[in-house]
């Protein structure tokens, strides 16, 4: 199986996420199910690695910014976030469901995927789940929800 660093994720947040209880501490556990699964030891470990920086880089300060400021992204960043992930994210921050330190962590994450190639859309969204349950912000898990509702919907959202 050909599988890239964002499946080995996208499977781990699928398979672990919807549990009452968190992601297992036992890393040999979880190994041995994505190694079940078919994933590449290679793949499972960079994934893991990846989860590892997700967790050390929610302790960055928080970004103060002008509600008034625009993200401008470098040339890197522009090459991996296609227009439509561009304005996905846009929406998100003026939604309210990404802080400006959460948008931050989102493009750092997208940025630390093993590929050189675009991350699409649905990528992104799983990126901006995983990064959202991962943070430290306040979010109850109906908050949660409702922004996972948001994210994965297939039509924009409606706020009142």
């Amino acid at each position: 199986m050909k599988e890239g660093v964002i499946d080995v994720l996208m499977y781990i947040f699928s398979s672990y996420a919807d549990r009452d209880d968190n992601l297992p501490d036992d890393r040999d556990g979880i190994e041995a199910d994505l190694s079940a699964a078919g994933f590449d030891s290679t793949e499972i470990e960079k994934a893991f690695d990846w989860l590892d920086d997700l967790a050390q880089a929610d302790d960055i300060p928080s970004v103060t910014q002008s509600s008034h400021s625009t993200r401008i992204l470098s040339p890197e960043e522009l090459l991996r976030l296609p227009q439509n992930s561009q304005g996905f994210l846009l929406f998100l921050e003026q939604s309210g469901v990404l802080t400006p330190k959460l948008r931050e962590l989102v493009i750092n994450r997208v940025m630390a995927l093993d590929a050189d190639s675009e991350v699409d859309l649905e990528e992104l969204k799983w990126v901006v789940m995983m990064v959202l349950f991962n943070s430290s912000e306040d979010h109850d898990e109906s908050t949660l929800m409702h922004y996972e509702d948001i994210v994965f919907a297939d039509q924009p959202a409606l706020f009142h």
